[in-house]
């Protein structure tokens, strides 16, 4: 008979999914360090052995959201390998998921959101981040033979974050609810202009434009 046995998560693992829990209930200043603790069954000391600092933590919680980002794109690629436009709608797809399995929104914007001090140390991951997104999702957008590559990212990026944002204000049956279908339609109207802009470029089509031009 196999070993079913859960194995215990160790103190930071412990530490960072419980706080990135709590942040998410109560916001990074509505929790404290001693709650913190107490709800990952340990001490502040073990707590600050881990972490210099709540900001040390709070960046802590915001690498584990971009390991997890890291292994969907992983996944999307893996699945869809050699495809990038399969690989776009994909995202949307996953995009989707994200907006109605989760209320809470976004764990980058939120956070971005509550300190609004520029020289917090969780800016920064917050901005690379956000920026290494958006540019991962140009480049598929690239791939996929998309000709404004870099406007339809942006206009990908601001519908996802603008449906978790609903998603919060008005609830699952909002706006939000039309995600896949309004993505599918800017992708699909990228997708058409890029093709015939390949068509215009055509020397046959040029010749039988200087054909058909008067003499």
């Amino acid at each position: 008979m196999e070993d079913c046995r859960v194995v215990p998560r160790k103190p930071r693992e412990r530490i960072i999914r419980t706080a990135r829990d709590l942040f998410r209930k109560h916001g990074i200043r509505g929790i404290g360090v001693d709650a913190i603790a107490e709800a990952a069954d340990t001490n502040k000391m073990t707590l600050y052995r881990h972490f210099g600092s709540k900001d040390d933590l709070v960046v802590a919680c915001l690498r584990a959201v971009e390991g997890e980002v890291d292994a969907i794109w992983s996944r999307i690629e893996q699945t869809h390998s050699g495809d990038p436009l399969a690989q776009l709608h994909a995202w949307v797809r996953v995009g989707a998921e994200c907006v109605g399995d989760d209320g809470r929104g976004c764990d980058m914007a939120n956070v971005a959101v509550e300190l609004a001090e520029s020289d917090h140390p969780a800016r920064l991951v917050i901005e690379e981040f956000k920026t290494e997104q958006r540019d991962r999702l140009a480049k598929l957008c690239r791939d996929a033979g998309i000709a404004k590559a870099d406007l339809l990212a942006d206009t990908l990026s601001l519908l996802l974050e603008g449906a978790r944002v609903s998603r919060q204000s008005v609830g699952i049956a909002g706006p939000c609810a039309h995600f896949i279908s309004m993505a599918e339609a800017v992708i699909a109207a990228f997708a058409r202009e890029s093709l015939d802009q390949k068509r215009s470029r055509r020397p046959g089509r040029q010749a039988l434009g200087n054909m058909s031009a008067p003499g």
